[in-house]
């Protein structure tokens, strides 16, 4: 009798199994689906984000729209998409690195990071690269430091708004070298990326993807990388690991987030999908190209990244004493 229940209980399992592919796909859309990037265009979550759009708008049968949404250092864009309908319609890609300092940044934030947005899963990390306008003396981190170090106040470090990771990044990296620079916000990485290359600004440490092409193109200089390894589109920048640079694995961690309570069918079938297109050559490609590498990963994997880094991240915000006004 005892086996006769088991095999009933391994056949339900079984069934179970089968099922959960189905039900997965039956978390039908009804309506466009909206991309929410809380920077402006041109950065490497808008970046990512029409690169994803087309095929989403593929797998889901609906348009995929991209709505840049910048200000307050992401929080705008992600306060738009935690209160938005529960649904899985309204989406919000970007460096969760802002998500991870924003509790500890903003006093009064309006929504819970852990609570209010649901991770579908990681998209893909990039290397900071740390690069200086032309006119800056300096083509090497010790150069730099050195230079830094003659002309106090002189250097003007742009990032991508107060309590940006690389906002955070180039203060705790000032605090390691005994260097006084400027930290100038812009609205996302691809203004930012402008300003230096226009001059307004001197110095950036922002993402591979948004940053490499005007260091390509000869309009910045590029002085060194996060990440494990040497970039093969700059090859002569060391590592901040070479270098002995704080910080070393820094960088942009690009994730796709949902609204808080949506339905975990909708949000399996939402990381299905995505798990799908980063598998695909040519979104590898484009990504490996841009300087990035592309991480597939559960929610699950999100929400334990977010917990350690919100732990770590604020306490470099509360070490340098870091304010969001």
């Amino acid at each position: 009798m005892k086996y006769r229940r088991l095999g009933a209980a391994v056949a339900a399992l079984a069934l179970c199994g089968a099922l959960i592919p189905t039900l997965v796909q039956a978390q039908s859309f009804d309506r466009p689906v909206r991309i929410v990037v809380p920077f402006a265009p041109g950065g490497t979550s808008d970046i990512l984000a029409r690169l994803i759009s087309p095929k989403l708008s593929e797998a889901v049968g609906q348009p995929v729209v991209v709505e840049n949404k910048p200000g307050a250092a992401g929080n705008i864009g992600a306060d738009a998409v935690a209160k938005a309908r529960p649904d899985g319609h309204t989406l919000l890609l970007m460096d969760i690195g802002s998500l991870a300092v924003a509790p500890s940044l903003f006093s009064d934030l309006s929504y819970d990071v852990k609570k209010d947005l649901e991770p579908v899963g990681m998209v893909m990390f990039g290397p900071y690269v740390l690069a200086v306008h032309p006119s800056v003396p300096a083509k090497t981190v010790p150069e730099l430091v050195d230079y830094a170090k003659a002309n106090p106040g002189k250097l003007a470090v742009a990032n991508s708004g107060v309590g940006a990771l690389n906002h955070i990044t180039s203060v705790a990296l000032a605090r390691g070298l005994g260097i006084d620079w400027k930290a100038v916000p812009y609205k996302g990485g691809a203004a930012a990326s402008r300003a230096v290359v226009s001059g307004e600004s001197t110095v950036i440490i922002n993402g591979a993807t948004a940053t490499l092409p005007f260091v390509t193109s000869k309009q910045l200089v590029g002085i060194a990388v996060t990440g494990d390894a040497r970039l093969p589109a700059l090859p002569e920048a060391q590592t901040f690991k070479e270098a002995k640079l704080p910080l070393a694995d820094a960088g942009t961690w690009q994730a796709l987030l949902t609204t808080g309570k949506t339905p975990a069918a909708v949000v399996a079938r939402l990381n299905a999908e995505l798990q799908k297109i980063l598998a695909m050559p040519e979104i590898k490609e484009k990504v490996a190209e841009q300087g990035g590498m592309v991480r597939p990963g559960t929610p699950d994997e999100v929400k334990a990244w977010l917990a350690t880094n919100i732990e770590s991240w604020g306490g470099i915000v509360r070490a340098a004493d870091i304010k969001s006004n």
